[in-house]
């Protein structure tokens, strides 16, 4: 793993700030996607939840971050820069490269002895499932198609060429370390995976999804859900109402795992 400093302010966005809540979820994007997506989840769940979004670089405040290419590195400074948030439950949550983002750093806490409360993964097939996908190979109007196709994207960005053209950069390089990613296996989770998605998901069919299940020793459940890759975008309210109860059950000190080592 990097032994180099990680700043987890640079990391780490807690837009509403919660000092009492019993347990903290930790929301990863989608490839191309910032911490700011999750902005309204922060403000639904606080106070009693502290949602923490974690912010790529190459994006809005971190736009002149060097994008990272690769996933295990990308997970390697982003579980750095958690440590410190492991004083409280933490439930992981991650949409499309977001997910395998998640179950990375996951299995970093679970090597630790902290394991987290649960893996909640949207949009994105298991690690264990192999796909040939070269986005990131293709020109800029060939992702800008990309974008355009999954309808995930701000309408606002894509009409803006001048933006959008600044933003590409990040873009690709997400795509690039998702799409490289190979999955090396290793002990499973013991932690609760849910695993989600859009019944008419191009990106991962029912099957690639349900896969998720071999990857913990723990409590598996699906859950498919109308709709394309974006599907979550039409069912805040439940994924939120959802997430919600399964924290409330884990802020329970019993549950609550104690870490071995010192952060």
């Amino acid at each position: 793993m990097s032994a180099s400093p990680v700043d987890s302010g640079t990391w780490v966005r807690q837009f509403h700030p919660s000092p009492d809540a019993g347990a903290r979820l930790v929301c990863f994007p989608h490839a191309g996607g910032s911490a700011s997506y999750y902005f309204p989840v922060s403000a639904a769940m606080s106070p009693s939840i502290e949602v923490l979004a974690i912010q790529y670089p190459g994006r809005q405040d971190r736009r002149t971050d060097p994008v990272i290419e690769s996933l295990p590195e990308l997970a390697d400074q982003i579980f750095t820069a958690l440590r410190p948030f492991a004083d409280r439950p933490l439930t992981f949550f991650g949409h499309s490269m977001g997910a395998t983002v998640a179950f990375e750093v996951a299995t970093r806490f679970e090597l630790v002895g902290a394991p987290v409360s649960a893996l909640f993964v949207s949009g994105r097939r298991a690690p264990s499932t192999r796909r040939i996908e070269t986005v990131h190979l293709r020109s800029d109007d060939g992702i800008v198609k990309e974008l355009h196709e999954l309808n995930g994207t701000d309408r606002g960005l894509l009409g803006d060429e001048e933006l959008l053209r600044m933003v590409l950069p990040a873009i690709r390089g997400d795509y690039k370390a998702v799409e490289t990613y190979e999955y090396k296996p290793g002990p499973k989770l013991t932690c609760a995976i849910h695993a989600m998605v859009g019944d008419s998901d191009p990106k991962a069919t029912l099957e690639e999804v349900r896969a998720w299940r071999d990857h913990t020793t723990g409590p598996f459940e699906f859950e498919a859900l109308p709709g394309g890759h974006f599907y979550l975008n039409n069912y805040q309210k439940e994924i939120v109402n959802g997430l919600s109860d399964h924290i409330a059950c884990a802020a329970q000190p019993e549950n609550f795992p104690t870490m071995r080592t010192g952060r």
